[in-house]
This record gives structure tokens, sequence and C-alpha cells, in this order.
């Protein structure tokens, strides 16, 4: 069992994208069956996001309208058990992603209607992200990486026909963090 990401693809320089393709492809040529999940946009990196919204501003890399897949940290650990207990074959790869496709805009208006205030979204330009993720505290380099991997995502996401459905809703999700019923740390530090 493997946990990856939608738009997981061959090349270089494009963050997850490419080491979680890479990871998947040697997992492939292993002699036994192997599972990838591969998970939608994750609600969580949201989080990072709770204090400019309460602020009354949405931060986004992408704009208003553009619908990204959505899944909850929970969900995928719920997919995750379920792909565990199948049988051999039924392995490969399997998207998962929540109950339905969202806007960044919905996702605004997710934490306007928590947080009681309107919150709009500030989308940061394409030849500003690098300067963004390096206030985020990534290097150069890795800043560049995940700029490419956001207009990977931004010029072309992927839409599985098919998806495994989970069952937390942007809305449940967003109105946990407000109200710390969950919490999931980062993964990077900003300084």
């Amino acid at each position: 069992m493997s946990e990856s990401t939608y738009g997981a693809q061959p090349g270089e320089r494009c963050g997850d994208l490419n080491v979680l393709y890479d990871f998947e492809q040697a997992l492939m040529k292993l002699p036994i069956p192997v599972t990838v999940q591969r998970a939608a946009y994750y609600m969580s990196n949201w989080d990072a996001m709770l204090k400019p919204a309460s602020g009354g501003t949405l931060p986004a890399m992408f704009p208003e309208e553009f619908v990204l897949p959505m899944v909850a940290p929970a969900d995928l650990g719920k997919a995750a058990a379920r792909f565990l207990r199948e049988p051999p074959e039924k392995t490969g790869i399997h998207y998962v992603e929540g109950p339905q496709r969202y806007s960044i805009g919905e996702v605004a208006r997710a934490f306007s209607n928590v947080l009681g205030k309107p919150v709009k979204v500030a989308v940061i330009p394409r030849e500003e992200w690098v300067g963004a993720y390096r206030k985020l505290g990534f290097s150069e380099a890795g800043a560049r990486s995940y700029a490419r991997m956001t207009g990977a995502t931004l010029d072309g996401a992927a839409m599985p026909d098919h998806p495994v459905r989970g069952t937390t809703s942007l809305q449940t999700y967003i109105a946990g963090l407000v109200h710390g019923t969950h919490r999931v740390e980062m993964a990077y530090q900003t300084k």
C-alpha cells in the first residue's frame, strides 16, 4: 500500500508529482500485489489559511472559479483501510477524493460560513508563486519545484471519472478546523 497524489506523472522538478510517480513505478515492479492510493488535494492544505481567512482574505494560487478535487485526511485513512482488506486482484491505482469537487471560491465561502464574516479570495499571480513558496520557508529549488507542481495542477488537474468518494464535505472539514475539533500538523515549519 502506498500513498500518492492525483497528478503523479513522469518528469523532473515538479515537486511531489514526479517523486511519487517514480515511487509508484518502482513499487509496481515488485513481485507482490501493490495498491497505490492517489489522493486528491488535501483539505488539510487549507489549515495554514485559517489565520488569513479569519482576517477576511483567503490567499490562493488558483483562481476563484478553479474546481479542484479535494479530500479530508480521515477519508484517506478510511479508504486505505478498505484497500488493505481487498483481495490481491483488486490492487492497482485507486483515486480518492471527497464527496464532491470544490472551487476555490467555495473554500472561501466555507470559511466565511463558519467564521460568520466575509472571506474573499486573493489570487497570487503565477509570477509570484516562487516568492510565495520562499516565504513559507522553501529553498529556492524547492520553491521552483512547487511552483511547477502548482502550474501543472492548474494547467491540467487530474479528474478521474470514478474515484473512491469519501464522506467529509469541505464545509464539515473547515468547521472542524475553525472549531479546533481536528488539527493536522504542517509538513514544514515556517520561520
